[in-house]
């Protein structure tokens, strides 16, 4: 099974990469090469690149209850 998590992106370092913040201060450099992005936009990453960009609520919705499944909670 494959799985894509949301991310915020908080900088682009080149036209193909930026660093995203998983939402926990967890950060990686991803490519962005498939989406049009800014700074403070949400996208769906998966292998380590940006599949979809995404609405900022969705996103955190997503985010919450991936920590509510990390602590056994749902």
């Amino acid at each position: 099974m494959c799985l894509a998590v949301p991310a915020k992106i908080v900088n682009i370092t080149d036209k193909d990469h930026a660093e995203i913040d998983y939402g926990d201060g967890v950060k990686r450099t991803i490519n962005i090469s498939l989406v049009d992005v800014s700074i403070g936009d949400y996208v769906l990453v998966h292998a380590g690149f940006a599949i979809q960009v995404l609405d900022e609520k969705d996103a955190e919705e997503t985010l919450r209850l991936f920590e509510l499944m990390s602590q056994g909670v749902g």
